[in-house]
């Protein structure tokens, strides 16, 4: 009886010492799961770190480029065909909802004894964009071509006079006072956006109905 006694309890220990081993191996292997854990999200934040910064030097490039196309075509009055043009398929898309059916530039137009020639004209289903371009902005260039522009191309182009009229005016960069005379009379300015894209600066400021 003694000696089952004695082997039973022989049998305990082995097995408690067994069961404070596997313990301790998970234990083990907590802290060596909770350690690569750590060692993995402080990679990640390394990595996410050297991303952000990655990102912030791409945009810093993309504005020097911006600024360095814009003063090249600008320099060769390019900026109809190299700015403005490129950009109007997805202005128009993403604040007048419309795909342009056509997108022209550099519009000749001749009526009896009546002519002129348009920066670029999109026409859409319901409206006809209207784009006048200054490489130099002034105040002057902004009421022509609200008292007169305007009114020459509806008269010049017949087959759009059931279409709502925008008046669209781009150039490279719109100061503060271009764009308030711009607002003011109803004309919807583009121009780069931080120097990143180009984009309409006002659309928030003038009710747009023809959606």
């Amino acid at each position: 009886m003694e000696e089952i006694l004695e082997r039973r309890v022989t049998d305990l220990e082995m097995m408690m010492a067994r069961v404070l081993l596997a313990q301790q191996d998970t234990q083990i292997s907590i802290k060596r799961l909770s350690e690569e854990m750590r060692e993995f999200k402080e990679e990640m934040r390394e990595f996410k770190d050297e991303m952000w910064a990655f990102k912030d030097e791409m945009r810093k490039e993309v504005k020097q480029i911006n600024k360095q196309w814009g003063a090249l075509s600008n320099k060769l009055g390019t900026v109809v065909e190299d700015l403005i043009s490129p950009a109007i398929p997805s202005v128009l898309k993403k604040y007048f909802n419309c795909d342009p059916e056509e997108v022209s530039i550099r519009v000749k137009k001749k009526k009896g004894n009546m002519r002129d020639e348009f920066d670029a004209v999109a026409v859409c289903e319901k409206s006809v964009f209207l784009f006048e371009v200054k490489v130099t902005p002034r105040p002057e260039y902004v009421i022509e071509f609200h008292e007169k522009k305007a009114k020459k191309f509806r008269e010049l182009f017949n087959e759009h006079k059931d279409k709502k009229l925008v008046l669209i005016f781009g150039s490279i960069r719109l100061d503060e006072d271009i764009l308030n005379l711009l607002t003011k009379k109803g004309i919807y300015g583009m121009a780069y956006r931080e120097w990143e894209y180009m984009d309409i600066l006002n659309f928030d400021e003038i009710p747009f109905n023809g959606r």
